[in-house]
C-alpha cells in the first residue's frame, strides 16, 4: 500500500467511494465540485493499482482540523488502511503546527483505538455551522464528536454551547435588521 497526496485524476474514484457511504447514510455526500474544490485536503491510500482509502484533513483554525471523508474500500476494511490515513494526516497536521483534531463519526471505537476521546460536539461550533446546515440530519444528528490534543495544552475549543441543530430553520435564514439613519 502506497500513501500520497490526492489529485484532480482521483475524483472520480473518490466520489464513488465517498458516495457509497453516503448512500448508506455513515457519510455526507460529497459532489464532484466539492472534491475538486477541496482535493489538497486529501490523502489516498492505494493498493494493486487503486484507490484503497481516503481521507482529508480540513483547516478550520490556526491550531485545530477536522478529519473527515475518511473511507476505506469495502473490501480492506480491517487491513490497516484507514489507521494508516489517520496517522499519516496527524503527521501532516502536527507538520502543519496544529495543536488537535476532530472528527464526526459512527465508529468511535476506531478512533478511540488510535488516542481520540468523545466530546460533546456543542465543543465544536465552527463545524457545525459550516457543514451541518447542510447535511440531511441536521435536525437529528446522531454522529459522535471525537477529539485529540496532539500538542501538550489545553483543547482548542470554546466551551460548550448548545447544540445548534435545535435551532429552527428561520433562525438561520431570517434576514438581518437594516438600522435606517
Amino acid at each position: 500500500m502506497r500513501l500520497r497526496k490526492a489529485n484532480m485524476r482521483d475524483v472520480p474514484d473518490l466520489l464513488a467511494l465517498v458516495n457509497t457511504y453516503a448512500s448508506q447514510g455513515v457519510m455526507l455526500p460529497r459532489t464532484e465540485f466539492e472534491l475538486a474544490e477541496n482535493i489538497r485536503d486529501f490523502l489516498v491510500a492505494e493498493s494493486g493499482g487503486r484507490i484503497a482509502g481516503c481521507g482529508a484533513l480540513h483547516f478550520y483554525t490556526p491550531s485545530a482540523a477536522e478529519i473527515r471523508s475518511l473511507a476505506v474500500h469495502p473490501d480492506l476494511k480491517g487491513t490497516g488502511v484507514g489507521r494508516s490515513i489517520v496517522e499519516a494526516l496527524e503527521s501532516e497536521a502536527a507538520e502543519c503546527g496544529l495543536s488537535s483534531l476532530f472528527a464526526f463519526t459512527y465508529v468511535p471505537g476506531f478512533f478511540a483505538k488510535l488516542g481520540y476521546s468523545q466530546v460533546d460536539r456543542g465543543m465544536l461550533p465552527q463545524k457545525a455551522w459550516k457543514d451541518c446546515l447542510r447535511c440531511p440530519k441536521f435536525q437529528n444528528c446522531d454522529e459522535i464528536a471525537v477529539h485529540k490534543q496532539l500538542a501538550d495544552g489545553a483543547p482548542q475549543f470554546a466551551a460548550p454551547r448548545p447544540a445548534l441543530h435545535v435551532l429552527p430553520a428561520a433562525a438561520i435564514a431570517a434576514p438581518l435588521p437594516v438600522q435606517k439613519k
